[in-house]
């Protein structure tokens, strides 16, 4: 993939409904038909209408994909001029039509709605058929994972198990690459390097070479490659390494270490945190980023301990996903090839170890009120030069990145709102399986992607990121104003959702309304 500027995007042009502004997307292969029915649908009108679009001065524009895009600020004007009418003939037929239908639909609706019931019961006769069949998949996988580790732990070929499920290449993945990293060299372009460094970037648009090109741009950029003598050959094969020990999650993968490490890259510069917090501790915030959710098996620490899994016991339910980063991290940074503090001395690494533990465990959410109530404390006599308050600052700046993704554009947050579902609704499933409490925000039963966002940006991101503001008020126009738009947005499509349910609700209300009338009339007639 190039630059981000030679890059296809699909073309969007905003219309004005009636007052109210709608987004449309297109491809460019779209022919000026398809464009029209599109903006038709858009607009709610019959797909056969044609329309004119006028610009704000009454310009006719040309629907084609060659039309020019405009902005929310310079909505198209939808005029319809003609639908396929029909004759006054005809439509009296149609409407003649129309209530004979409904007199047959009356004398019908029992048998309709027998025929409703029998289709809802096979239904429901299925989908427990499919149930039972999950079950049994899942039963088979655990057993077939129970026989792979016995078999493992007969061959004494690796240390024991850190989780309930299969870890088995874990050492595999550990073992540093010795020859020169392989990866496509990416040379990033000024315009990307200039993106790169805002909230703004488009985080979906990358592959994974690319991706770890621009990471390794970071390190450079910051001056940590040279301020800590860090070798460039280590540094790209710790990279990799890094890459190789992310799972395929829909959520917890490596896109998601590159978009917090990404975050936390733009708030440095943001903030102009290089002025005021030592090296030191830029290195942490960077490589804590980049190590934060190393291994994670898609499955949080309430299924750890309520499964009581390896990592559960072996760090006694405390935080046992994020010990479990940790451990893995410096699992890494033990094999010299991939050490980028090879070049450091003792007393330092200590010091940026500890560091780096203290920033990753804070980002276990069990633990984010107690973290904002201590950095709110000494918020109003906050010291750069007092240690304590930094340490806090740095916990808050890492738990800001790590949920950071609905500051980001709505086409880019969006996304992330989904693959974090699908994963709680992997959970959620394999607790149920499993007999295991399941958490009502997880369960694709109850949850709703507005209803899970709402929440959590009113009570958790929000709040957190006014804290922030206090701090550095030049975030609340780039971090705080999308979350509060975020908010409105997800509030307006619960809205809808509300409203739709009532509607469906009123019509069930009224046929079986109707049905039970029906029933009378019919008892009486025999």
């Amino acid at each position: 993939m190039g630059s981000s500027s030679s890059t296809y995007r699909p073309k969007c042009v905003y219309l004005d409904i009636d007052g109210r502004i709608q987004k449309v997307t297109f491809s460019k292969y779209c022919n000026s038909r398809d464009i029209m029915e599109l903006f038709c649908i858009a607009t709610g009108l019959p797909r056969n209408t044609t329309i004119s679009l006028f610009t704000a001065d009454d310009c006719m524009v040309s629907i084609d994909p060659t039309m020019p895009a405009n902005s929310e600020s310079t909505p198209y004007k939808v005029i319809p001029v003609a639908t396929g009418q029909l004759t006054e003939k005809e439509e009296l037929i149609q409407n003649l039509l129309a209530q004979v239908v409904e007199q047959f639909s009356r004398v019908f609706k029992i048998n309709e709605l027998k025929t409703e019931v029998a289709n809802h019961l096979a239904m429901l006769e299925k989908r427990v058929e499919l149930e039972g069949l999950k079950v049994a998949e899942i039963e088979k996988c655990k057993s077939d994972i129970k026989k792979m580790r016995d078999e493992m732990a007969a061959r004494n070929s690796r240390t024991n198990c850190p989780c309930k499920y299969s870890f088995l290449d874990e050492n595999k993945k550990l073992i540093p690459r010795r020859d020169v990293p392989s990866y496509p060299k990416y040379i990033l372009s000024q315009e990307t390097i200039e993106a790169l460094r805002k909230p703004t970037f488009d985080v979906w648009l990358w592959e994974p070479n690319e991706m770890l090109s621009c990471l390794e741009h970071m390190y450079h950029d910051l001056g940590l490659v040279k301020d800590f003598k860090i070798n460039p050959i280590i540094l790209k094969r710790w990279l990799l390494c890094i890459h190789d020990n992310y799972r395929n999650n829909p959520f917890h993968n490596f896109r998601h270490c590159f978009c917090v490490t990404q975050m936390m890259y733009s708030m440095i510069s943001l903030c102009s945190l290089q002025v005021k917090l030592p090296q030191t501790d830029i290195l942490m915030l960077m490589t804590a980023s980049v190590c934060h959710d190393l291994d994670h098996p898609g499955y949080n620490n309430t299924y750890q301990i309520n499964a009581q899994t390896e990592l559960a016991v072996r760090y006694n339910d405390i935080s046992p996903l994020e010990n479990h980063h940790c451990a893995v991290a410096f699992q890494i940074f033990a094999q010299p090839e991939c050490n980028i503090f090879s070049n450091i001395d003792q007393e330092q690494f200590k010091r940026i170890r500890q560091g780096m533990i203290t920033l990753i465990l804070a980002t276990d959410m069990a633990r984010h009120a107690e973290i904002l109530d201590s950095f709110k404390e000494i918020l109003d006599n906050f010291d750069y030069s007092n240690e304590e308050h930094v340490t806090q600052l740095k916990m808050v700046l890492i738990k800001c990145c790590d949920i950071s993704n609905e500051v980001r554009p709505m086409e880019v947050a969006e996304p992330w709102v989904d693959c974090l579902l699908e994963e709680y609704f992997m959970q959620s499933d394999r607790e149920k399986s499993e007999g295991l409490p399941v958490a009502p925000f997880m369960d694709r039963d109850k949850v709703t992607k507005p209803t899970a966002q709402i929440g959590f940006l009113k009570f958790v991101l929000i709040p957190m990121f006014e804290i922030i503001t206090k701090l550095f008020p030049v975030v609340e126009e780039v971090l705080l104003q999308p979350l509060w738009e975020s908010r409105d947005r997800y509030e307006q499509l619960k809205q809808i959702d509300d409203t739709m349910k009532e509607l469906q609700k009123k019509k069930n209300e009224s046929l079986a309304s109707e049905g039970r009338e029906n029933t009378i009339m019919d008892t009486k007639i025999l």
